[in-house]
């Protein structure tokens, strides 16, 4: 049995893995998917304090919580941040990271620096009458979609999980400064269906931080593989168990 975290991107919350969660269950496996501080049942908590570092304590302080060891810890889109946080505060309790169409980070770097079009929402919160809060991004005609979500059905459940995205989690900085860190293997999940204009995947080298071979692995479909191809997502992690 392996253990899965599986971390939710940015406005979205742990029940976007309502289809996911029961198919690695079926296979044997013990999943966590909860919600960052500020969304899904913890909605009440949602603030302008509330940062990249809240969320990765949410993801660590899971973990010891639970005393998880040998982690395969999944993080979509935003999450991908989150996670590389959380396994430099317990890097002994990972076993595997997983960045699911995510942001993909240095050591010191925030959302803006993984991927620049982010400035325009920090920007656009600023400005805001709240002056923190960024809403979620707008549906778009297909193939785009509602974040790649284009079955109408679907859609409508989705808009249902999405909330306002503080600001201070584009804007703090990603903590590796954890060597252990380097030591976990990765496996990159990219969702190579439909991409909006301005989303630039930064290229993954072809040799891990521990020296072995990049493993990427590709899904035909838009960035919400969870909701759009849980069956293929399910398989693909599966094999890391």
């Amino acid at each position: 049995m392996s253990t899965f975290l599986l971390v939710h991107g940015g406005w979205h919350q742990g029940a976007a893995w309502q289809r996911v969660v029961p198919l690695l269950e079926a296979a044997g496996h013990r999943v966590f998917a909860p919600s960052l501080t500020g969304f899904g049942d913890k909605a009440h908590l949602l603030g302008p304090e509330i940062g990249l570092d809240t969320h990765a304590d949410d993801v660590a302080g899971l973990i010891r919580e639970h005393g998880l060891t040998d982690v395969i810890l999944v993080g979509h889109s935003y999450a991908g941040l989150v996670i590389s946080s959380a396994a430099n505060q317990v890097p002994d309790r990972i076993g595997h990271l997983v960045y699911l169409d995510a942001m993909v980070p240095r050591d010191g770097e925030n959302a803006i620096d993984v991927l620049p079009v982010t400035a325009t929402l920090v920007e656009g919160a600023l400005r805001s009458e709240s002056g923190w809060r960024v809403p979620p991004m707008p549906e778009r005609p297909e193939p785009f979609g509602l974040f790649g979500v284009t079955d109408p059905a679907d859609q409508a459940w989705l808009r249902t999980l999405l909330s306002d995205q503080p600001v201070r989690t584009l804007q703090e900085r990603v903590r590796l400064d954890n060597p252990a860190v380097d030591a976990i293997p990765r496996t990159h999940i990219h969702c190579v269906g439909a991409v909006p204009e301005g989303i630039k995947r930064r290229p993954v080298p072809p040799v891990q931080q521990n020296g072995s071979p990049a493993q990427v692995w590709d899904l035909p479909t838009g960035h919400d593989c969870m909701v759009t191809m849980p069956v293929e997502l399910s398989e693909l992690l599966l094999k890391l168990a």
